[in-house]
């Protein structure tokens, strides 16, 4: 079922790798002409905006953008106990690792009378998104959620597409998730018009203002993420989020059917999502291939899961050992990649480049989709080269606190002068001279 690459003979450069490395294909650019009108709409005309274009988009019109107070306790009221427990459990585990993410100031002596100090500030009021397309995600409102409030933001406002089938209410799950993290406020709005109106505010029907925030955070679909790239001028983002992606490096101790649930458990959240298997071994190839032919065809979403599995960005990748192997899934950078292989704790200590490890046999992706601990909102499409997952830092900004006596500055004036002198702007120096002039 899956293509299959084999760079035994010799694994190209890292340039290489990435040209030739299975990858879903997202077009930003080829959606941002959609949604331009969309955005200088919302710009324009607020929530009336955001009413049509959610009707013509999700096909409800919804009384207002706020879901009321009392829906939110309805919803956590009517949830199945089983799924309450399972939700209270990952946050539970979530914050418990988030809180030790949360940074302290510092403070250095530069020289006696200079100090800079370094204090974390957490953003004011940040938007999170939680999508609502092919599934339901209360999950991505707990990633989302936990680091903002473990960072201290203030003010916090979660948006999701309404449904039809609740009354142009976001899902009642997605509502209860936000009750029982603490949100207050959650908005009924969906798409590239949700991240146009957290940009820009507005005024809801009942004339209560909508905020703006200054950060938008989580996944979303290519609209969603379009918005994202348009709009980044004016808020911050976590990430340009693109399909969701696994890869696998295993070895001959690796379980075929395993490896297979595994794969399959992504390729189960859409058509272009991504599953690969790096291994050293033709023979677990030939067996996960067949697990694959097998575990699918008694899925939910078997449709679904072929296209993802049989698509472009899907694949198996043989290499003649692990070190090549830990070469492909560096160049790879996958937002969640398993090891499967015999003393998987060194080998995951190898890798540099991937959004979230995940070691040995009983630590599947589908454990950090919930109750890890960990976070799932996690770079995409390679940028795990050079971005983190979503954290508590993302919430935060460092500002450097200068502060210097008179003596302190005048030990260091000649300097400062030179320095300003040698880029030709000498006004610079006269900046600091001025002090002492007199």
């Amino acid at each position: 079922m899956l293509t299959r690459t084999d760079l035994r003979g010799r694994v190209p450069s890292t340039t290489e790798l990435r040209a030739t490395l299975p990858r879903a294909e997202m077009d930003v650019e080829h959606v941002l002409h959609r949604v331009r009108p969309v955005i200088e709409a919302v710009r324009d005309r607020g929530a009336e905006a955001v009413r049509e274009y959610t009707e013509q988009f999700d096909g409800v019109r919804p009384e207002q953008v706020r879901v009321p107070a009392e829906q939110l306790r309805e919803a956590l009221d009517e949830l199945d106990p089983q799924v309450r427990s399972a939700l209270e459990e990952s946050i539970a585990r979530a914050r418990k690792v988030h809180a030790d993410q949360r940074r302290t100031d510092s403070t250095t002596q530069v020289v006696p009378g200079g100090t800079v100090t370094e204090r974390w500030v957490p953003v004011a009021r940040v938007g999170l998104y939680a999508p609502g397309g092919l599934a339901v995600y209360p999950s991505s409102v707990v990633m989302n959620v936990v680091p903002a409030q473990a960072a201290g933001v203030e003010s916090l406002v979660v948006c999701s597409p309404p449904q039809a089938e609740f009354g142009g209410l976001p899902h009642p799950t997605i509502l209860a998730a936000a009750q029982l993290l603490g949100v207050e406020e959650v908005w009924a709005v969906g798409g590239a018009q949700a991240v146009a109106l957290l940009a820009y505010g507005g005024t809801d029907t009942d004339g209560a203002e909508l905020a703006p925030a200054d950060m938008v955070t989580g996944p979303g679909n290519v609209y969603v993420t379009a918005a994202k790239r348009h709009l980044r001028s004016l808020i911050g983002i976590d990430s340009e989020a693109g399909p969701t992606e696994i890869a696998i490096l295993a070895d001959d101790t690796a379980d075929a059917a395993h490896v297979a649930a595994d794969l399959i458990s992504q390729a189960e959240h859409d058509t272009l999502a991504a599953s690969v298997l790096v291994t050293t071994s033709p023979e677990l190839a030939d067996a996960v291939d067949a697990e694959l032919e097998r575990q699918v065809a008694r899925t939910k979403h078997t449709e679904r899961i072929s296209t993802a599995l049989t698509g472009v960005q899907s694949g198996c990748i043989l290499v003649a050992d692990l070190d090549d192997g830990v070469r492909v899934v560096d160049a790879y950078a996958a937002e969640h990649l398993e090891i499967q292989t015999a003393e998987a704790d060194a080998v995951a200590a190898r890798v540099r480049n991937a959004g979230a490890i995940f070691v040995g046999p009983y630590a599947p992706v589908s454990l950090g989709d919930y109750c890890a601990g960990s976070n799932h909102v996690l770079p995409t499409g390679g940028c795990a080269r050079h971005s983190s997952g979503l954290s508590v830092q993302s919430f935060l900004r460092g500002i450097h606190v200068i502060s210097y006596t008179e003596q302190a500055l005048r030990d260091v004036a000649d300097q400062v002068v030179a320095l300003a002198d040698a880029e030709d702007l000498p006004a610079h120096g006269q900046a600091v001279t001025a002090r002492f002039d007199r």
